[in-house]
């Protein structure tokens, strides 16, 4: 089988580039090695990235870059050429329509993923061109397959397409496929200190961890996170970055490298979640996979968090303080939790799983 993936983030990733970024583009690049080690035939088209006709392989994965401008030209003459079995396509956008009409003109399936929680309901889904919804719409009415991140996804989606859904857990292991595998310490010794890591955009909420830094100085935040305008307000970046600054218990590190990133998570005691409302955090799994308990205000994707006990779902800022200074003060209760989520990580989320998984569905209408 041949599947094909339209994203230069994902090439970002492949090449280990400090400047990469975002959690769809790190799905699919995790998800194209893994399908490329087990068999499959992978080729992700490029704009940007490579010179067009350009080719690269890199861990099994074949690149191929595409003409600038005009990407959906670009992306009918890569499906034409390439005549894949599948393309997979994660996040919701207005192009998905246009998308599915073009695979299906070259007798291509497609496959959609959601990246966020209201990707399953196209009228909010959009943060661009939002009244141009019908045509996102149009596309999962279209598309043969729609993988979700969790069950709660697949709940609120339309009764109608959830006959073609399924849940497709993320990939995920210690290394990741970072250059270097993250050094793993046992919380005994680790520093004492909690991690943040994501761009600081509206929905991850970092207003929030400044009035929790503000309300714990005792606690020690490290915060790896860059300024962005997707899905933000005008200066919203900018204005959390000087509130960041100006706490002493806060060392605010900027936009760093995955490599530096999956550090930070790994030396710490616990990893804090503020979001609203995402899909699967990647952060998560990133935790888990270095024995690193999670401490989320409001996220729990399937219950994980709370029937597994990999940490606390607190709901509340002051009981997100009290879950954190008790874990910060019980590095005992930080190792039990670290056992627990590597054994969660190798049997749900292993390299394996994943594909039998994402197998079993593809079979089901093949």
């Amino acid at each position: 089988m041949k599947i094909a993936f339209v994203n230069e983030g994902i090439y970002e990733y492949a090449t280990g580039a400090a400047e990469a970024v975002g959690g769809l583009e790190r799905d699919q690049w995790l998800l194209s090695r893994t399908l490329a080690a087990r068999g499959w035939t992978a080729v992700i088209g490029v704009i940007g990235g490579l010179k067009p006709g350009q080719r690269k392989t890199i861990d099994g994965v074949e690149y191929v870059g595409l003409r600038q401008g005009r990407n959906l030209l670009a992306w009918q003459g890569f499906l034409s050429a390439e005549r894949p079995d599948w393309l997979f396509w994660e996040g919701a956008s207005h192009l998905f329509g246009p998308v599915v009409e073009l695979a299906s003109l070259a007798r291509v399936r497609t496959i959609f993923h959601t990246a966020f929680d209201t990707d399953v309901q196209p009228r909010h889904a959009l943060f661009r061109r939002r009244h141009w919804w019908p045509l996102y719409a149009w596309g999962l009415s279209r598309t043969n397959r729609i993988f979700v991140q969790h069950s709660g996804q697949l709940s609120k989606l339309p009764v109608r397409w959830q006959r073609k859904a399924s849940v497709l857990p993320k990939v995920c292991n210690r290394s990741n496929g970072l250059s270097e595998p993250v050094d793993v310490k046992p919380h005994m010794l680790r520093q004492k200190y909690v991690a943040w890591v994501a761009m600081l955009r509206q929905p991850k909420r970092p207003d929030v961890l400044v009035e929790i830094a503000r309300a714990a100085p005792n606690i020690t935040f490290v915060v790896c996170g860059g300024v962005t305008a997707h899905r933000c307000p005008p200066g919203y970046g900018d204005r959390i970055v000087t509130a960041l600054r100006a706490l002493p218990n806060v060392e605010y590190r900027g936009r760093v490298s995955p490599q530096e990133a999956a550090q930070v998570i790994a030396d710490a005691a616990v990893l804090l979640s503020t979001s609203d409302e995402e899909g699967f955090p990647n952060t998560f799994m990133q935790a888990w996979a270095c024995e690193t308990p999670v401490v989320s205000l409001k996220l729990d994707p399937d219950s994980i968090i709370g029937t597994i006990r990999l940490g606390a779902v607190s709901g509340g800022i002051e009981k997100v303080i009290e879950d954190t200074n008790f874990l910060l003060d019980s590095p005992q209760e930080r190792q039990r939790i670290a056992v627990r989520a590597r054994r969660y990580v190798a049997e749900a989320h292993s390299e394996a799983a994943v594909t039998l998984a994402f197998e079993r569905a593809i079979h089901a209408i093949a």
